[in-house]
């Protein structure tokens, strides 16, 4: 259960800070309003407070964070870009996943 709450929680953190990237992407390059950047400081604010929510705020949490923060980028980039990824983008999301599991999962030092 420890592991399904973590795994939320990473795609939660991911959302915040991809959302919080995207809204001023859309101010300064496809000219919508400067009022988005209120909702994305936001988004990035409560990127950082979820970065403090995980077990443990260690480098090997963040790094095997990065492996969902890829896999969520790439469904942002099909769910909202319209871009449906290829066959090397699920490959290379594959190995992120694998290299997460390895991370969070590997042989600690006793």
């Amino acid at each position: 259960m420890e592991l399904i709450k973590t795994l939320g929680l990473f795609v939660v953190t991911a959302l915040a800070e991809i959302i919080g990237c995207y809204l001023p992407y859309l101010w300064l390059k496809q000219g919508r309003s400067a009022w988005l950047l209120v909702p994305a400081a936001l988004f990035l604010a409560a990127f950082a407070w979820l970065l403090t929510l995980h077990p443990q705020a260690t480098g090997r949490v963040y790094a095997a964070y990065g492996g969902i923060y890829i896999s969520v980028a790439l469904m942002w980039l099909w769910a909202v870009d319209s871009v449906k990824p290829t066959s090397t983008d699920w490959i290379g999301v594959s190995f992120c996943i694998v290299g997460m599991a390895i991370i969070m999962f590997g042989a600690r030092p006793s």
